[in-house]
């Protein structure tokens, strides 16, 4: 079994190293620049590690691995444009370092280079395919549910899930299933690993909204507070408006209204009132349950642990971000 920081560190070369020959180089400038952002590399580390666990020769699925990370990274140039982000990763996003016509067109093009890749590997199955293409529509979808969601004001909390699983955690699931399938795991075990990575996508997303609201900026890596800023529905926010007395909805009223510049304000009194109704405790207790379920899921697989601790250590490792 290969180290998690070995398939980091082999696959970040590998996607260093891709060339586009192509012309125009305007068109292909940018897509360069985004992938030499770095990130986290979730989700192809997750396919390279579920692959990992039937297979030793982790270069066959790096190429697939790319083509899942090129979208990821097509899906942020667009969310960055959709939300006029002036930054990404601590630099200019591609809308604002060239223009917002350059943005659409160049994530249109990494949208097809991913096609590209995940089409032309060695080992091309059309499963991979059929997964691709329903995860690729589910995202689509949850951006759209998450864009209505903030000019709604009756969004529910299995509204929210569901449009979190959609944005989020499809992607992750499709990665983990996609490195089994392609390392030959059976169907159940198949299903199963897509559940963890669903599951584990789920208790990601719900930490990362409670880390916008009580992380610390310096470990989190971008500034506390945007969600409430923006007015998103979070699980947080929901639970909270149900849990509030008369006068503690007003407040969430008025500062869901507020435009003036005083964003400190509203970040410290929307969260004075998330203090209020405890609502930090039940979002890790939601987090806490999605995550032990996905392992439960990783339990059920049938490989020995050995071979299984890869996935359990670096799900545990995602997780444990300092609130």
């Amino acid at each position: 079994m290969k180290s998690i920081q070995y398939i980091q560190d082999s696959f970040e070369s590998y996607l260093q190293s891709l060339e586009y020959a192509r012309k125009p180089e305007a068109l292909y400038e940018p897509v360069r620049y985004v992938l030499s952002l770095g990130g986290k590399r979730i989700r192809p580390t997750l396919l390279i590690a579920a692959y990992n666990m039937y297979s030793q020769d982790i270069e066959r699925v790096f190429r697939t691995a790319a083509g899942m990370e090129i979208f990821h990274n097509f899906t942020l140039l667009h969310d960055d444009l959709m939300d006029n982000a002036d930054m990404r990763r601590g630099h200019q996003t591609v809308h604002k370092r060239w223009d917002e016509n350059t943005a659409i067109l160049s994530g249109d093009g990494m949208l097809v280079l991913a096609y590209r890749f995940l089409s032309g590997s060695a080992d091309y199955n059309p499963k991979i395919m059929d997964i691709a293409n329903e995860t690729f529509t589910g995202i689509m979808e949850g951006q759209q549910y998450d864009m209505e969601f903030e000019k709604r004001t009756d969004v529910t909390e299995s509204e929210y899930i569901e449009m979190i699983r959609l944005k989020t955690s499809v992607l992750l699931a499709a990665c983990v299933q996609m490195g089994a399938v392609i390392g030959g795991a059976s169907e159940q075990d198949s299903r199963l690993l897509y559940e963890f990575g669903e599951k584990l996508g789920l208790a990601f997303q719900l930490q990362d909204d409670m880390l916008d609201v009580y992380g610390d900026p310096a470990v989190f890596g971008k500034k506390i507070g945007g969600d409430i800023l923006c007015n998103k529905k979070t699980y947080l926010y929901i639970n909270t408006y149900l849990l509030a007395d008369s006068n503690q909805r007003k407040e969430l009223d008025e500062w869901a209204r507020y435009d003036g510049d005083d964003t400190e304000a509203k970040i410290s009194g929307v969260r004075a009132i998330y203090d209020a109704v405890g609502i930090r405790k039940l979002s890790e207790n939601l987090i806490g349950t999605m995550f032990n379920q996905g392992l439960d899921r990783l339990d059920q697989v049938s490989l020995p642990e050995s071979r299984k601790s890869i996935l359990r250590d670096y799900a545990k490792s995602l997780m444990n971000r300092t609130i």
